[in-house]
């Protein structure tokens, strides 16, 4: 997580220089596989060799799935940029695509998930459908775990487009509904915590240390005196 959200702030930086694009989607990379699982595979490159999807252990010709080869990835990315860049009808659609074809594409040898769902606050952050990127699709995904893989699949598979976009949509409209509640109630509980420090401090900077509080609800005593 604490990956997840330095590789957010970087990608948020790099939109102040860049558009949303195969160079700061590296960038973004190479920060989130600091540390973790798949820090020794290039982080930040794109993969030279074959990757595949399946059973842990599996052999490529026993794997459920396997994207294009190394040869074929720069092509494919260059498309998906377009795609990505291009005008359509509906931008929630266009991010189901854009979604389900980075997945697809597999580009990187690690981490292709977690990136995958970090494109979904940043896609809609840079096309001015939130105005801080802070949309956090993973929890319904882990949820739906088995669906989720199964539309992506089928989209490959069965060329399944139009289910795989149900399913996306109904996951964004479930999430922004849990995200709405979560607001609601962290509002809730700061007007109610109003109150209460003012009682307890009796100090003229309650409600500032209210507010610190809410900022980094994660603190040492020390750093709150």
């Amino acid at each position: 997580m604490l990956n997840y959200r330095a590789a957010l702030n970087e990608a948020i930086r790099l939109l102040n220089e860049l558009p949303l694009s195969q160079r700061l989607i590296r960038g973004a990379h190479k920060v989130l596989m600091q540390g973790v699982r798949g820090h020794n595979k290039s982080p930040g490159e794109y993969r030279r060799i074959p990757n595949w999807i399946g059973p842990k252990g599996c052999t490529i010709e026993q794997a459920r799935f396997v994207p294009c080869g190394a040869d074929r990835l720069p092509q494919a990315m260059d498309q998906w940029e377009r795609y990505h860049h291009a005008t359509a009808p509906d931008r929630l659609v266009q991010l189901a695509i854009v979604h389900a074809e980075f997945e697809a594409v597999h580009p990187f040898f690690d981490g292709n998930g977690r990136l995958g769902r970090l494109l979904v606050p940043l896609f809609l952050f840079s096309q001015g459908l939130l105005s801080r990127p802070n949309f956090y699709l993973s929890a319904y995904l882990e949820g739906h775990r088995d669906e989720y893989y199964d539309r992506l699949f089928d989209v490959s598979h069965k060329d399944d487009r139009t289910g795989w976009c149900e399913f996306f949509l109904r996951a964004l409209i479930a999430q922004a509904m849990e995200n709405q509640t979560k607001a609601q109630e962290i509002l809730s509980l700061y007007r109610e915590r109003k109150d209460w420090i003012v009682d307890i401090t009796r100090s003229q900077h309650a409600i500032r240390a209210l507010d610190w509080m809410f900022a980094r609800p994660i603190f040492k005593t020390s750093d709150f005196i």
